[in-house]
């Protein structure tokens, strides 16, 4: 029986679970449905054909995670300071007049970090309440992806984050830079993705570096099938050596499909880190939907 519908609904797919009472996942549906492909704000017909069966017992409990809640989306739910524990964003959680049943669209967090700059996290903090309340607080998360983000968990609550644009980069770079002309597929290098994270390790200025992807190209020390790979390190890289700059890493864990995960757990011995601990994404938000449900006082 159907106790909970909760949504993973991003910028490019949305990701749907049905949970019983006890919140077991009973069934997983998923979608390259997100918030940039639905037009003219049918997001709740959109819903309403992927749910289908899910709904035959009448209206249920619908709670919406990520860039639903964002101004592209149905509807914005604002953000939630640092430091955030999962009651407060529950809380602060939108309803949304809908014939589906009740819904709920989640808020996103974000902190003013100590370099005074402003961030934001949509989605990600539900992946992280089902990291953190599953095995009682990471002390560090990292969300690879188009953004990454460095989250620092203590007591519960989200206290810090930062988000690092190393996908996205790595794409722009790849595809509409000088870089690229000699890169040849994608196809992952061990030794030439290796080669790259050590030296954002040593070298933390990246716009020096990068240019080396296509001088060590011109000169034949990477060859041009391993060349998106040594790029892909520059980036990681650089993005590991900026977030473990104050050294206090402790254990880490890594919220990512298998060849991501795989990249970060290189870079991350590569930096000393050999404490990491890896989740599926779909895991991670099926498991923080649940937690965050359980704080939410539902009308029905």
């Amino acid at each position: 029986m159907t106790t909970l519908i909760g949504g993973d609904w991003g910028t490019s797919n949305l990701r749907l679970f049905r949970f019983d009472a006890g919140g077991a996942v009973l069934e997983t549906r998923e979608a390259a449905r997100g918030v940039l492909a639905v037009t003219d704000g049918g997001f709740e017909a959109e819903l309403a054909t992927l749910l289908g069966d899910w709904l035959d017992s009448g209206r249920a409990r619908i709670l919406l995670s990520g860039m639903i809640g964002s101004r592209q989306g149905w509807r914005e739910a604002p953000y939630v300071a640092c430091p955030a524990d999962a009651a407060a964003i529950a809380l602060q959680s939108l309803a949304v007049a809908s014939a589906l049943g009740e819904i709920r669209i989640l808020p996103g967090v974000q902190v003013e970090r100590g370099d005074g700059c402003l961030d934001v996290m949509r989605g990600e903090e539900t992946q992280i309440f089902g990291v953190t309340m599953r095995d009682g607080g990471a002390q560090l998360v990292v969300t690879p992806g188009t953004h990454s983000k460095w989250v620092r968990v203590k007591g519960g609550r989200i206290v810090d984050f930062a988000t690092y644009m190393t996908g996205e980069l790595y794409a722009l770079l790849k595809t509409h830079s000088i870089l690229g002309r000699l890169i040849e597929g994608d196809a992952h290098d061990d030794a030439a993705f290796a080669a790259g994270v050590q030296r954002a390790l040593d070298e933390p200025a990246l716009s020096k570096l990068l240019f080396s992807a296509r001088s060590e190209g011109l000169f034949g020390r990477i060859a041009p099938t391993a060349l998106s790979a040594y790029l892909s390190g520059l980036l990681v890289g650089a993005e590991v050596q900026a977030a473990l700059r104050d050294g206090s890493a402790g254990r880490v864990t890594v919220i990512a499909t298998p060849q991501l995960a795989r990249n970060y757990l290189a870079a991350l011995a590569l930096a000393g880190i050999d404490d990491v601990e890896v989740m599926d994404g779909a895991q991670a938000s099926a498991a923080g939907l649940w937690q965050l449900a359980t704080a939410i006082p539902w009308a029905m």
